[in-house]
């Protein structure tokens, strides 16, 4: 039996697995580590770093919260994270069900498909300076034209995996409704919509990961504004002369309790919805 057992073991991918383990548990145990730690008891030696907290104290949370203005920052994060993902799931859905269908038999729908997807290729970089030149003539220099831009920055990755679930989705179901009489938009709408639901939920947290997550976009546009979403808020523990890890790590660990609980939230249709829209 045993020897059964140990020839199914896939000794490569276990080791790969356990690297990967590795790769997340350790800078997690860090984080949590120093972040209940005193700024007396980091030292320079490996050992110190890795220790564990002599007394666990949460002074380092309640002082994080207050420089960050934590509250403020948590809703102006929420607020872009939410119109974005909801904007993202109506808009490119619809998008992707439209180009979805039609291109298969369509040049002009293949190229607008092909258009959109290559601009996943556009590193952010070239776009940045024009970018906040036009959003400031514009008077988009605020959380709206960041939700503006975020919807469009993620229609290409969102189409993709919008027009690749609409495979596994019968032609059928939409016939059946014409024939009914149904119109193309209430067909989609009160079918093809809610068939979707794995991948909405794959796509809010795909959105959702890279906006709550995201520094540069907020950055060049919301700069000076006053209007600070949390990793805008973080950047006040980096100086100069250097940086206060306690405080940023009880402020980084504090960001990803939201971001945890939606992902935790969304879980049972994400896995579904990825196979089902890889498929082409």
């Amino acid at each position: 039996m045993y020897e059964k057992m140990k020839a199914r073991v896939n000794w490569p991918i276990t080791i790969l697995l356990f690297i990967g383990l590795l790769t997340i548990a350790f800078p997690l145990y860090m984080a949590i580590v120093i972040a209940f730690k005193q700024p007396s008891e980091m030292t320079t030696s490996i050992s110190g770093i890795l220790s564990l907290p002599e007394t666990w104290s949460l002074s380092n949370f309640a002082q994080a919260m207050e420089v960050t203005d934590f509250w403020h920052s948590l809703g102006n994060s929420l607020l872009v994270t939410v119109m974005t993902v909801v904007l993202s799931i109506l808009l490119h859905s619809l998008m992707g069900y439209a180009v979805g269908r039609n291109k298969g038999h369509s040049k002009w729908y293949n190229f607008v498909y092909l258009f959109i997807v290559s601009g996943m290729f556009v590193p952010f970089a070239i776009l940045m300076m024009p970018l906040a030149k036009q959003t400031a003539e514009m008077h988009l220099a605020n959380w709206a034209g960041v939700i503006l831009l975020y919807v469009v920055f993620y229609m290409p990755m969102n189409l993709l995996l919008y027009t690749g679930y609409l495979v596994n989705i019968p032609i059928a179901l939409e016939e059946a409704a014409r024939v009914d009489g149904a119109s193309t938009w209430r067909t989609f709408w009160k079918i093809i919509f809610p068939i979707m639901k794995p991948m909405h939920a794959t796509v809010a947290v795909i959105t959702a990961l890279a906006v709550w997550n995201d520094v540069m976009t907020p950055l060049v546009i919301m700069a000076g504004s006053g209007q600070n979403t949390l990793p805008l808020a973080q950047l006040t523990f980096q100086t100069q002369f250097g940086t206060n890890y306690n405080l940023a790590f009880a402020s980084y660990l504090l960001a990803l309790i939201p971001i945890i609980i939606f992902y935790v939230i969304c879980q049972k249709q994400i896995i579904n919805g990825v196979v089902n829209g890889a498929v082409k």
